[in-house]
């Protein structure tokens, strides 16, 4: 089986990040096949959003419920950056290669705060959880312009704006082991939404379309509002210009 296949297939969390460790950076060399995917294990249970509740951070159970929420996010986005490797054929080698190394720093990510959940005396799965990132996944299958708009630029930015309250909410209650995780998280996320930024201006230019415009249409087509906090240092380095910044602090 192809080994980008494999990954995506994989179910078990370990087991995944260690396939994905190993890929190597090319694109899928058997004619891709989507059943199966995404592979993930049977916990945790997936519910509405709403459903989800909301713990304080002023017990072990309420920061490991908020590790939990982010090694989510975390195990989701590994099988974002496969499917957009595994998924959209035709581009360069480069793009493939680029979704791999984000692959891979998901997993790690995924692996940081699979041991700080269970230093808490948890583990992945004991918390219930939404499928909001992969519902966006596939709403965006048949496009990879619209993908690399609306996750890495919309859904995973938003880490780069809401994540520093979270790390400061840590050092406030003395967690500074899940703070220090989280920190490393955010560093390397603004990179990640960068090689977004990347491809999808990349696509822009290939279709002659404006981003600016094009970026818009898509947020309005999907329902998609870009809402406060916002950190526009982050966003800034990680490739939104000047315009798109101007318009997203006047909201």
């Amino acid at each position: 089986m192809d080994p980008l296949r494999a990954a995506l297939l994989e179910t078990d969390p370990a087991r995944k990040c260690e396939r994905v460790a190993a890929l190597p950076s090319g694109a899928a060399s058997e004619p891709r096949d989507f059943s199966g995917i995404p592979g993930r294990p049977l916990l945790p249970q997936l519910v509405d959003p709403k459903e989800v509740p909301y713990r304080g951070l002023g017990t072990v159970e309420g920061r490991a419920a908020m590790a939990h929420a982010v090694a989510h996010i975390e195990f989701n986005a590994i099988n974002l950056a496969l499917d957009a490797a595994y998924r959209f054929d035709g581009m360069s080698a480069e793009f493939y290669s680029d979704w791999v190394s984000v692959a891979q720093d998901e997993a790690r990510h995924f692996g940081l705060l699979s041991g700080r959940l269970q230093s808490l005396g948890f583990r992945y799965g004991d918390f219930t959880a939404h499928n909001g990132l992969w519902d966006a996944a596939e709403k965006t299958a048949h496009d990879a312009l619209a993908r690399m708009a609306l996750v890495p630029r919309v859904l995973e930015a938003r880490g780069l704006d809401v994540t520093p309250g979270i790390i400061h909410r840590f050092r406030e209650i003395g967690d500074r082991e899940t703070a220090a995780v989280l920190q490393i998280i955010l560093d390397e996320e603004v990179r990640h939404v960068a090689i977004g930024t990347k491809w999808f201006r990349w696509l822009c230019g290939e279709r002659g379309v404006d981003p600016t415009t094009i970026f818009k249409d898509l947020l309005a087509e999907h329902r998609m509002k870009i809402r406060p906090p916002f950190n526009l240092e982050a966003r800034a380095a990680a490739g939104f210009d000047d315009a798109e910044l101007d318009a997203i602090a006047t909201r």
